[in-house]
C-alpha cells in the first residue's frame, strides 16, 4: 500500500505550494491509516465536493484555477471542447467520505468549474478508512443506511446508532403498509413512502418552527430522530413542551394520515400565541410620543393611557414555539422592544388566565 501512494505522489512533490492550492489527497489520506478501496463505477458528482487533487494539487489554486506555470493552451482547448458540447471522458476521482480528489482530469474539473457547471461525470473509487473515529463510524453507518434505503444523502445524524433507529422505524412502517394494503411492501418502497409522508413533513414542521437554534451543532435529522423517538416510541417524559401533543398525533401512522392530504405550506407550525398586558410607568412629558411608538410595534394590539399609579396599559400578542416558555418569550420582548424605548421608567406584566371575549372583540 505504501509503494502505491509513493508512486502517486513522488512526481509532483517538488511543485507543492502550501500557500494557495487545492487540497492534497496525500495529506488527507495519511490521516486515514489503513484503508480499503471500493469501486463505485461511473457517477455524477457535484463539482463543489471536488476539493483537491491526488498529484496536481500544487498546479491549481484554492478555487481550482490553473496557476500561471500551467499550459494555458491545453486548458483553453479543453474548455473550448466542453463549451461546444463535445464528448469528454469521465474524470477519475478518489472519494474520502463526502469529498473528492482528482486522480485524472484536473483540467476538465477546472474548466467545468470555470464554465459554471455544477456536476461532472466521474469514475469514483472510495477510500474507506478503518480508523475508529466518530466521523468514520457515522460515515459508515450513513453509507449502509443509504445503500439499504436508496434515500437522498441529506439525512445527516451526529450520534452513532441513530441510523439504526431510522432503519427500524422504516421496517415498522413497512409492516404498516403491508397490513394496510394486504400486499407485501418491499423495504425500498417503504423507505420512500416514509421519507415523503413522515420524515419530510416532520422536518418541515421543525424547520418552520426554527427549532434548530436551540440545539447548536445538531442537525435537522437529529431533531427529527429525538422527537420521533420520544413522541412515538418512548414511554418516558419528554423535555419539550406538551403543546406538541396537540400538533403531532401520538402514533407514526396517525401522523402520516394527518399529513397525507396536506401540501408543504399547510403543515402545522410549532408555534402558539401568548396574550399579555403590560402596565407602564412613564416620564409624563413623553406619554403621547411613547403611545405612538408602542402602537407601531407589530406585537402591540392596544395602547391605553390611564389615570392612577400607572400611565399606559398595553395589550400585546406574542408568538412562541413549543420549546420556549411564556416567561422567556415575554422577557425577551420586554428587553428587546419595550425597555429600549426612552421614557419608560417601569413595567409590570400580567398574563391572563381564563379569558372571556365577546364575538367581534377578539384580537
Amino acid at each position: 500500500m505504501k509503494n502505491f501512494f509513493k508512486y502517486l505522489f513522488s512526481a509532483d512533490a517538488a511543485r507543492q505550494d502550501t500557500r494557495n492550492h487545492v487540497d492534497s489527497f496525500h495529506e488527507q489520506q495519511a490521516q486515514e491509516e489503513d484503508v480499503t478501496f471500493v469501486d463505485h463505477g461511473i457517477q455524477t458528482i457535484s463539482l463543489e465536493n471536488i476539493i483537491g487533487s491526488v498529484g496536481k494539487y500544487g498546479d491549481f489554486d484554492s478555487r481550482f484555477r490553473p496557476k500561471k506555470h500551467m499550459s494555458a493552451q491545453r486548458f483553453t482547448e479543453i474548455k473550448q471542447a466542453m463549451r461546444q458540447g463535445r464528448a469528454i471522458p469521465p474524470v477519475k476521482l478518489y472519494q474520502i467520505r463526502n469529498q473528492y480528489y482528482v486522480l485524472d482530469g484536473n483540467h476538465r474539473v477546472a474548466a467545468a468549474k470555470e464554465l459554471g457547471w455544477t456536476e461532472i461525470k466521474a469514475k469514483v473509487v472510495e477510500i474507506v478508512s478503518a480508523r475508529n473515529t466518530l466521523e468514520n463510524l457515522l460515515y459508515l453507518e450513513k453509507t449502509k443506511f443509504l445503500e439499504k434505503t436508496e434515500l437522498p444523502r441529506e439525512i445527516d445524524l451526529t450520534e452513532v446508532g441513530k441510523y439504526k433507529y431510522l432503519e427500524q422505524q422504516i421496517r415498522k412502517h413497512q409492516d404498516y403498509l403491508t397490513s394496510q394494503s394486504g400486499k407485501n411492501c418491499d423495504f425500498i418502497r417503504a423507505a420512500r413512502d416514509w421519507y415523503h409522508t413522515i420524515y419530510l413533513p416532520m422536518t418541515s414542521i421543525i424547520q418552520n418552527g426554527d427549532l434548530l437554534k436551540y440545539f447548536p451543532g445538531r442537525t435537522l435529522a437529529d431533531l427529527y430522530t429525538y422527537i420521533a423517538y420520544h413522541h412515538w416510541d418512548s414511554s418516558t417524559n419528554r423535555r419539550y413542551g406538551i403543546g406538541i401533543d396537540r400538533l403531532i398525533p401520538k402514533s407514526m401512522a396517525g401522523f402520516r394520515s394527518a399529513m397525507l392530504e396536506k401540501q408543504t405550506p399547510e403543515y402545522p407550525e410549532m408555534k402558539r400565541t401568548i396574550t399579555a398586558f403590560i402596565l407602564i410607568d412613564t416620564d409624563a412629558m413623553t406619554e403621547t410620543t411613547l403611545s405612538d411608538r408602542l402602537f407601531a410595534l407589530d406585537e402591540v394590539r392596544e395602547v391605553h393611557t390611564v389615570h392612577g399609579s400607572i400611565d399606559l396599559l398595553v395589550k400585546v400578542v406574542l408568538q412562541r414555539d413549543f420549546l420556549t416558555s411564556d416567561a422567556e418569550t415575554i422577557a425577551e420582548f420586554l428587553d428587546q422592544q419595550i425597555r429600549k424605548i426612552e421614557g419608560i421608567k417601569r413595567t409590570q406584566t400580567m398574563i391572563p388566565g381564563r379569558s372571556l371575549v365577546k364575538d367581534g372583540f377578539a384580537g
